[in-house]
């Protein structure tokens, strides 16, 4: 009973933030209104891969991979005049205001073809070797990016010259954008929530934590391990497409290795396992490269000091991520004096 009432008072405390978030955004400047819709772009990415990391135990390196697939379909779709049969239903579909949501469907079936694809070689891997899979894989992508000019542009990248309106709205202005993308971002937040609050969700909490004996009660591990790829895979292609509506560009170094390594990042410093912490690991690390960078050239070394002071701290405490510090010194001290029984 206390459980469920402190599972429903911090649903309700995240709820607010984000209204509160909705309400303040329109009164602020165009470079702050950009970045707040930034940092929910790559809140997602964040989340996604902490499906992998903090649920299920698995690090990747490649989750800019189905990112990056679909950031280039979602630009292909809507450039490639040539393209004659995607260009002509992407423009029928945004004549009747759903263009929107055949680039959702097209350049999520093709992200999702990717993640199972890449599952199947990786998931059998463990540890070190998972990692150096997945980063080889996405690695693939990034050549294909850089080298399949004909299609990608190469190095010069793809101009996207406007975005689809949704059922008659225009997006092209920031604040409409931003409430779209908010709107995407709680969606994909909730999902993520209920999938990791499942019984397949606990499933993956138990792999974790004691793989054999998961093995040993009968559940398929490997199954289950390649399932939640995918779908990470999936939330990933979600952010790719919002990346290249928001961003109207994309070129080989938004899918290079520094994209996967700042996702692992964010869900290290923000808290693995909580959905929210990698959301706070976006919103710390997008700030810095927008604030600081400005003033300091080598930025990423104070970015580098506060990883390190928080995984310190963690180490200190017993607890990971900046979220996890929250809670840890949130909670009284008569917490910990409490007699048992």
């Amino acid at each position: 009973m206390i459980e469920n009432l402190a599972e429903k008072r911090r649903i309700f405390i995240v709820l607010g933030v984000f209204v509160a978030l909705a309400a303040v955004t329109p009164f602020l400047d165009l470079f702050m209104q950009s970045l707040v819709t930034e940092i929910l772009v790559f809140g997602i990415l964040a989340m996604s891969l902490d499906l992998l990391l903090g649920f299920t135990g698995l690090a990747s390196l490649g989750h800019a991979a189905y990112f990056g697939v679909a950031s280039y379909t979602t630009a292909i779709i809507m450039t490639k005049e040539d393209w004659t049969w995607t260009f002509a239903a992407f423009q029928w579909a945004d004549s009747l205001g759903l263009g929107l949501f055949y680039i959702f469907i097209f350049a999520l079936v093709v992200a999702t073809a990717f993640a199972a694809f890449f599952g199947f070689l990786a998931i059998r891997a463990v540890g070190v070797y998972f990692l150096m899979i997945t980063l080889s894989l996405a690695m693939v992508i990034w050549g294909l990016a850089y080298r399949w000019s004909a299609v990608t542009e190469g190095d010069n990248g793809i101009n996207v010259l406007g975005r689809p309106s949704l059922f008659g709205i225009s997006l092209e202005s920031e604040m409409p954008f931003f409430y779209f993308t908010l709107a995407v971002f709680l969606i994909c937040l909730g999902l993520m929530y209920l999938f990791v609050r499942s019984p397949f969700g606990k499933t993956l909490v138990g792999i974790r934590e004691r793989e054999e004996r998961m093995q040993m009660l009968g559940y398929n591990i490997w199954l289950h391990k390649y399932l939640a790829f995918i779908i990470a895979g999936v939330f990933s292609g979600v952010s790719g497409v919002m990346w290249t509506l928001f961003n109207l560009f994309v070129s080989p170094p938004d899918i290079e290795l520094i994209t996967s390594a700042e996702a692992l990042f964010m869900v290290a410093l923000g808290g693995p396992a909580t959905l929210i912490g990698p959301v706070i690991g976006s919103a710390i690390i997008r700030s810095l490269q927008q604030f600081i960078s400005i003033y300091v050239e080598r930025w990423p070394l104070i970015l580098g000091a506060i990883y390190i002071i928080t995984i310190m701290l963690g180490r200190l405490y017993g607890v990971e991520g900046i979220l996890g510090l929250f809670g840890k010194f949130r909670k009284p001290a008569a917490t910990s004096e409490t007699p048992e029984g």
